[in-house]
């Protein structure tokens, strides 16, 4: 227990990140002190909004710096303790990324119960994609009951919590994902009403306007692109869309051009907004209680696609601009 194993950032990319993105670096474990504790991580996130912090720009959390450890959810247990605040055995959850141990001071992590659900829940359904689903389809899309909400990246680890949602909402719920798979699972196991397979369609536009014969009312927007571009032209007067995610751009090596947005917004009247976690923190404990009631309910089901070994955080990355998850993708680095 010597070695603490590191990702770090080794250069910005241009276009798709690749292996040589990404530097595998080994330095001493730091013994935590007064107020602090040392953590044996056992699963870290993979997310599409670190594909944004690889670049030096400004945004709403600061980029990674070349040669530092890739920051991002991870969950671990307390191995050594110097804080009146943990215990030998807990099990944390922090943003320290991408490392096999990090010492952490007591305000930089947070105990998780691990009798609600398994522990990995945490980093998916329980944490910032079941929160992202919650706030921004509730908060922003609020949906009303016989509406029609649409989603896209819709297999991913916000939008199958998004769809269910909705569905406990009492909305018609149209999914759209990248493989027959995905769709087969939205329809059997998270019972959405229509899903789309926008790789096969020959025509997205009137296919969205085939799943839903009332127009859209709601838009949860994971993806941004061409297929954003189809669901506008299907809107409802005083619909509303929120924007989540738009990964079809994250590695456009230009820029994102495509059809103007204005004069649908104007006649339809239509409310298009932006957010991001952060903009709900002061929330999280309505939006944890609620999200964690629904799910011993079985109102909310949830699937992980977890890859095992700490050398698969990058491949795993790199899996996510390839659609090859279903739900939440977890690398599990130990027991």
């Amino acid at each position: 227990m010597s070695i603490n194993k590191q990702i770090l950032l080794a250069k910005r990319p241009e276009g798709t990140p690749d292996k040589d993105t990404f530097k595998f670096a080994e330095t001493d474990i730091k013994k935590p002190e007064n107020g602090e504790v040392l953590i044996r991580t056992i699963y870290v996130s993979v997310d599409p909004y670190m594909r944004g912090r690889m670049v030096d720009a400004p945004s709403y959390v600061p980029p990674y710096q070349i040669d530092d450890v890739l920051g991002g959810g991870a969950i671990g247990e307390v191995v050594e303790s110097k804080s009146s605040q943990f215990a030998i055995g807990d099990i944390v959850l922090g943003s320290y990324g991408w490392q096999s141990y990090y010492t952490a001071k007591e305000d930089e992590v947070r105990k998780i119960d691990k009798d609600i659900a398994p522990i990995s829940t945490h980093l998916g359904i329980l944490g910032m994609p079941g929160l992202t689903a919650y706030f921004g389809l509730l908060d922003i899309g609020k949906p009303k009951e016989g509406e029609t909400v649409v989603i896209s990246g819709a297999a991913g680890a916000v939008g199958s919590v998004v769809g269910q949602i909705a569905k406990i909402k009492g909305a018609h719920v149209v999914g759209i994902a990248g493989t027959d798979e995905k769709n087969q699972y939205l329809k059997e196991e998270l019972h959405f009403d229509e899903t789309i397979n926008y790789k096969t369609t020959s025509n997205l536009q009137e296919d969205i306007a085939k799943a839903c014969p009332n127009g859209v009312d709601v838009y949860f927007d994971n993806v941004g692109g061409e297929i954003s571009d189809a669901v506008h032209s299907n809107l409802n007067k005083y619909a509303r869309i929120s924007i989540c995610g738009a990964i079809s751009s994250y590695n456009l090596e230009g820029e994102d051009i495509g059809p103007r947005i204005q004069t649908t917004l104007i006649k339809k009247s239509v409310l298009m907004q932006g957010f991001t976690l952060g903009d709900f923190a002061d929330r999280f404990a309505e939006g944890s209680k609620a999200l964690a009631q629904w799910l011993q309910e079985d109102k909310l089901k949830y699937e992980e696609t977890i890859k095992e070994g700490f050398d698969k955080i990058p491949e795993a990355f790199l899996d996510l601009f390839e659609g090859n998850n279903i739900g939440k993708l977890l690398v599990k680095v130990d027991e």
